[in-house]
């Protein structure tokens, strides 16, 4: 009689004589440690270690290539990205990539032990699949306000497959005669969000698949959060439409993000993964202060544009 396991290993992806079944491409700079982290989980998947292959693409780290495959060592194999970018630096790891299955993530992510195999399954049902993405605080149960904030709002991404289309590059798997149809990723936009649409429209089926889980640190700072969404609010810019019916419509959606502060509060006030009422006051200013934020740069964008044209 066959156990659950020996079929499950029955199933698994074998590889072939030109290389693995599975390749995961994570892009790094200037994170050893986080790196390190990701590489241990990557090598405590319950799917056979022959079955994948790990391409750490590096995208000029002050440290050198050599100090970041040091580190990586047999786990991995780190290939350069001169072109500075996150589009850019998965292209690369994709070009030097081996396997016919690509599995993305971030090198500061932890996957679940059965990430691959999750993964991997849900390919069977779609042709790209978005997984689930756990946000942890440095301090379980301590978190700081902004940590509050992100443990409540960061990395939806099963509303971000369901409801927009998309999947964060964090946690991302696709055959890859899917990707070389769909094409790289682009650079200076957000080059998730870009190259779902993108497959969506060619008729490539997107799904989500709860099972296939990574960890995210959640941010600590202040200046982490604005540097989040500065660089997130730049990217969705570059891909408004142009014109004056695309200005409008940029304009409508800051105010669209100003003014849902108020359900988002009540949302946040009474949110299971805040166990404190000081804790979840705390997340409340986070949260009005970053919308504030956020409304602020789309105007800053939006009316330096303006300014160019008319230049």
């Amino acid at each position: 009689m066959i156990s659950d396991r020996e079929e499950d290993r029955m199933q698994e992806p074998s590889g072939t004589a030109d290389g693995p079944a599975i390749s995961v491409v994570m892009p790094h700079l200037d994170d050893l440690e986080n790196l390190d982290l990701c590489l241990s989980h990557l090598q405590a998947q319950t799917l056979g270690r022959d079955h994948f292959e790990i391409v750490v693409s590096d995208n000029g780290s002050r440290g050198g290539l050599a100090a970041v495959a040091a580190l990586a060592g047999t786990r991995a194999r780190v290939v350069a990205a001169p072109e500075r970018g996150a589009g850019p630096a998965r292209n690369a790891g994709v070009a030097a990539a081996k396997g016919r299955i690509l599995a993305f993530i971030d090198s500061d992510c932890r996957p679940a032990p059965d990430w691959l195999r999750e993964g991997v399954a849900a390919l069977a049902h779609h042709d790209v699949v978005g997984g689930a993405v756990t946000v942890v605080p440095e301090r379980d149960g301590a978190p700081e306000p902004v940590e509050a904030y992100e443990l409540v709002f960061a990395f939806r991404n099963d509303l971000y497959v369901r409801r927009k289309g998309f999947t964060v590059t964090a946690n991302m798997l696709m055959p890859r005669a899917v990707f070389e149809a769909v094409g790289p990723f682009a650079n200076g936009v957000s080059e998730d969000v870009e190259w779902c649409h993108r497959a969506r429209r060619l008729g490539y089926r997107l799904g989500y698949a709860p099972a296939c889980v990574v960890a995210h640190p959640a941010r600590r700072t202040w200046a982490e959060l604005v540097r989040k969404w500065r660089r997130t609010t730049r990217e969705a810019h570059a891909l408004a439409r142009p014109g004056p019916l695309g200005a409008a419509a940029w304009l409508a959606r800051a105010w669209i993000v100003l003014l849902s502060a108020l359900p988002q509060a009540v949302r946040l006030l009474r949110a299971p993964e805040l166990s404190a009422p000081r804790i979840r006051w705390a997340a409340l200013r986070v949260l009005l202060r970053i919308r504030s934020f956020r409304f602020a740069e789309a105007h800053r964008l939006a009316f330096g544009r303006a300014s160019e044209a008319v230049r």
